[in-house]
């Protein structure tokens, strides 16, 4: 039954994207072979498949659990991204059509909708797609599938590392990526990218401070 194990797998990966599933958070399998009346094999398989793409980390005697990315991870993530999507935008500048800028046009629109509505699921995932969208549009599925598991990472990242980019200036950095785009410009596209990742990565809390100790002990009254 690989249908029901994509299932397993597409529905955590959205959970993860969506930001309802914390880091650390306990992947029980009997739970989740109850919650889509499947085998524990299959669900084993899931996580399994999780375990590869990064989101999952099995531990012996312990069991599944959504994945914890390290400092070090977090920042390579953000670079291979960089290196990727400039890439991509430079060919796809070069050879977007006008109802593929309409598309993104209707993508930014429901993007703009979901922010005013404080829709976080929604908004989140919109955003991811936005990018995913991008990568289809060259037709390219390896670079489309290499993007689509470094996005669910970035997200279990800024979830980790508790990001305060907001939605709406990732949504205002999007519509400046269109306008680019349509005008063809693929210098302007590439720095504004570039300036977009560089902007989510920064404002990653990926360099904590160790507390004082004195501060920390110090009775309240």
């Amino acid at each position: 039954m690989p249908g029901a194990t994509q299932r397993i797998v597409e529905a955590i990966t959205t959970a993860i994207v969506e930001r309802r599933l914390m880091p650390g958070t306990k992947l029980a399998e009997q739970k989740i072979a109850d919650i889509f009346q499947v085998s524990r094999t299959l669900v084993r398989q899931a996580l399994n498949q999780l375990s590869r793409d990064h989101l999952v980390t099995l531990e012996p005697a312990r069991g599944a659990f959504v994945a914890t990315p390290s400092i070090e991870e977090a920042r390579q993530v953000f670079q291979v991204r960089l290196m990727l999507e400039s890439a991509m935008l430079r060919q796809l500048c070069a050879c977007i059509t006008e109802p593929q800028i309409a598309s993104l046009r209707a993508h930014l629109q429901q993007e703009r909708e979901a922010v005013a509505r404080v829709d976080v699921p929604g908004r989140t995932r919109l955003l991811a797609d936005f990018h995913m969208v991008l990568a289809r549009m060259l037709g390219n599925e390896v670079l489309a599938d290499l993007l689509a598991d470094l996005l669910s990472r970035s997200s279990l990242i800024s979830l980790m590392y508790q990001s305060s980019h907001s939605a709406q200036h990732s949504q205002d950095d999007h519509v400046r990526l269109v306008d680019a785009l349509e005008k063809r410009d693929a210098r302007a596209a590439v720095r504004l990218m570039e300036q977009h990742i560089a902007s989510v990565e920064r404002n990653l809390r990926l360099d904590p401070k160790s507390p004082d100790l004195a501060d920390v002990l110090r009775p309240l009254n």
